[in-house]
Order: C-alpha cells, then sequence, then structure tokens
C-alpha cells in the first residue's frame, strides 16, 4: 500500500479521522519543512519561539515565557541556559519578583532572530500552501489559535464531549411455530 493511503484493516481509517493523532502528522510535516529551511546549525523552532517571545515581552520571566511559548518548565530552564551559554540570552533577577529570573535577548540574540524570522516566514507559508484555498487556510490557522486558547485556560476550562454510548445491537427474534413450541412441550419431562 502506497504511504499515506488509508485502510481500513487494523484501525488505520480510525487515525485518518482522530484529531490528536493527525495533529501529530501536521506537527512531524510542519517540523520537517522547518528544518529544511533552518539547515544544519539553524535555531531550533523552539529557540525561534523563545527568542521571539523574549523579544515581544523585554524582562519576561522565564514563567512568562512557559505560558506564552508553551514549552514546559523544565525544558524551557534547560534551554535558556543554553541560549545563554550560547550569547543569545541573559539572565537576570526580575524587578518585580526576586524569586524569579527575566531573560533577555543580547545582540547576538537580535540578530540570529533576525536572520531567523524570513526562514521561519517561508517555512510557514510552504506548510500553508499544501492546504488549498487562502479562506482554508485562514480558517486552520484560526482553528489552531482556538486550540491553543483553550489549552491555556486549563484542563479544566474544556468540557469533555458528550459521547452517545452505542446502542446495543437489537435482539434478533426467533419465530418459533405451533407445531415447534407442542414438540418443546411434549418433550420436557416434568
Amino acid at each position: 500500500m502506497a504511504k499515506g493511503k488509508s485502510a481500513t484493516r487494523g484501525g488505520i481509517a480510525a487515525l485518518d479521522r482522530s484529531p490528536s493523532h493527525l495533529l501529530h502528522r501536521a506537527l512531524q510535516r510542519a517540523l520537517d519543512i522547518y528544518a529544511e529551511a533552518f539547515g544544519e546549525g539553524g535555531v531550533t523552532q523552539r529557540q525561534f519561539a523563545v527568542l521571539a517571545a523574549a523579544e515581544e515581552r523585554a524582562g519576561a520571566t522565564q514563567a512568562d515565557l512557559v505560558r506564552i511559548t508553551g514549552i514546559d518548565r523544565s525544558t524551557l530552564a534547560d534551554m535558556a541556559r543554553r541560549m545563554i551559554a550560547k550569547g543569545l540570552l541573559e539572565r537576570e533577577r526580575s524587578t518585580l519578583d526576586a524569586r524569579a529570573n527575566a531573560v533577555r535577548l543580547t545582540e547576538a540574540g537580535r540578530a540570529s532572530l533576525a536572520d531567523a524570522r524570513p526562514k521561519m516566514a517561508a517555512a510557514d507559508a510552504r506548510l500553508l500552501k499544501l492546504i488549498s484555498g487562502g479562506g482554508r487556510r485562514e480558517t486552520f490557522v484560526s482553528l489552531l489559535r482556538d486550540l491553543v486558547k483553550a489549552g491555556a485556560e486549563g484542563p479544566a476550562a474544556v468540557k469533555p464531549a458528550k459521547v452517545k454510548p452505542h446502542a446495543p445491537a437489537p435482539a434478533k427474534s426467533i419465530k418459533v411455530g405451533k407445531k415447534a413450541k407442542k414438540k418443546k412441550i411434549s418433550q420436557d419431562p416434568a
């Protein structure tokens, strides 16, 4: 069977209807396109997100960056440490909360972000070209925003969908003729 073709055996057709599976596959496609656009040694998609968020919110704490980017706390802390070592970010104590670290772009970070922006725009354009029709592309991006927004409000804000239980198949009625009833009755020893 050709790659990407759907089959009904083994639940593959069910995967073609699974939003979580399809989002995962779409993410794989997006990351492949991103990697091709940036090449070896370029900033990663997550690093781009951190750089862009740090530029947009100068002095943001790492907790702020977690909320903005969706990158989990421990991963973002590790990324920030590596990006500081590369000279892309600098960290200082937050003026609002002495327990928190504020992150700022360095000049090298600004240059790296400026270099990455056209590549990210090209990767995004290439990804969206896979969806036919401009209106559908805008709808797709809008729906993704809705998913992100709903997820940012926390799991309690997302109510589980009501799923109708499958009704049991009706029992097959067995027609029993008068002769069969008499025969059954006559065979009973009681």
